[in-house]
């Protein structure tokens, strides 16, 4: 079993940063695929990121080169680093991890308005 808890969120100004932090519960953290998604209002989740054990990353076409995911093994942590934020990227953000089951925080409001 795993728990995650998602925080670093907020409101923040068109162009501004936000770094997003997951940490996580549970043994064998690095074996697990890690990942944020987002929901804006309405029924969709969408997927901002991903990276895997070994540390290969994937990132959906509208945060490429705006947006970082990076873990921590040894503090059993995942970040997502926010560069450049758009009104567009306002929704909760939510951390997953994977292995042989899918797991998920309860997410982290991000605003991005002036």
């Amino acid at each position: 079993q795993v728990q995650l808890v998602e925080s670093g969120g907020g409101l923040v100004q068109p162009g501004g940063s936000l770094n997003l932090s997951c940490a996580a519960s549970g043994r064998m953290f690095s074996s697990y695929a890690m990942g944020w998604y987002r929901q804006a209002p309405g029924p969709q989740r969408e997927l901002v990121a991903t990276i895997t054990s070994d540390g290969s990353t994937n990132y959906a076409d509208s945060v490429k080169g705006r947006f970082t995911i990076s873990r921590d093994n040894a503090k059993n942590t995942v970040y997502l680093q926010m560069n450049s934020l758009k009104p567009e990227d306002t929704a909760v953000y939510y951390c997953n991890a994977r292995r042989f089951n899918n797991y998920w925080g309860k997410g982290t409001l991000v605003t991005v308005s002036s």
